[in-house]
């Protein structure tokens, strides 16, 4: 199967997505979009896999790419690819799909507990994943859920953390793929949002404290690819 990964920022990779990837045989190829203007055919991949980012959907003035991003994002759509959103990545797919995207009540910098909903729990794909899992969280807006779409995970911070169309097209606001290394890279990008004052903003020494559930996410995560794989496949 040939994956398309695109990557916004140098600081944000698609870290253990790559890596499950690369252990099951897949191919995996990289679009840094903020050096390069040029954008993957359609016909070079099954997947795409949509990373996130400290921009928002609407920052096209800063942005010069974003504009040409969600034109792809609309063809990739409509030709039918199985497409993974990541934080920024769930947010600019599911404002592609004509849903709101907006600040969020409070910033979730951290980590926090993620509870599926009852459709989560009856999806084929989310429903093999626990009933409430912890997961790392670095967001300030969030997307509503798309017309067509499937609730499937909320927060206490943030109640749209998850939503699927068709067991084709997912987003996630939270991140199943970080490991250490991809978090102390967020953290010297971004950490002057760790100042900040906030209910549900950690404290660095918390945030990189290697006994946090690194391995949990990766398990979780690979369940969760691997039912993607299972109920998708390529298209």
């Amino acid at each position: 199967m040939r994956i398309h990964c695109i990557k916004h920022v140098p600081f944000e990779g698609p870290a253990r997505i790559e890596e499950w990837a690369l252990e099951k045989g897949h191919d995996f190829a990289v679009t840094e979009i903020f050096r390069t203007e040029t954008w993957p055919e359609q016909h070079m991949f099954d997947w795409l896999v949509v990373m996130g980012g400290p921009m928002g959907v609407y920052d096209e003035a800063e942005y010069s790419w974003l504009s040409q991003e969600k034109k792809f994002l609309d063809a990739s759509i409509k030709a039918d690819k199985v497409i993974l959103g990541v934080c920024f990545g769930a947010q600019i797919l599911a404002h592609c799909m004509g849903a709101e995207v907006r600040k969020n009540i409070v910033k979730e910098i951290g980590w926090y507990p993620v509870s599926l909903t009852p459709p989560g729990w009856d999806s084929p794909i989310f429903g093999k994943m626990p009933a409430t899992f912890e997961a790392f969280h670095w967001h300030s807006d969030m997307f509503e859920i798309p017309r067509g779409a499937v609730h499937i995970a909320s927060s206490h911070a943030c109640p749209n953390q998850a939503f699927a169309y068709e067991n084709r097209i997912f987003g996630l606001q939270f991140h199943l793929e970080s490991t250490p290394e991809s978090i102390e890279i967020l953290v010297k990008n971004c950490g002057n949002e760790l100042e900040e004052e906030g209910d549900h903003i950690q404290d660095p020494d918390f945030i990189l404290n290697p006994d946090r559930g690194f391995d949990q996410i990766k398990t979780n995560l690979h369940i969760l690819m691997d039912a993607i794989a299972e109920h998708s496949g390529p298209r």
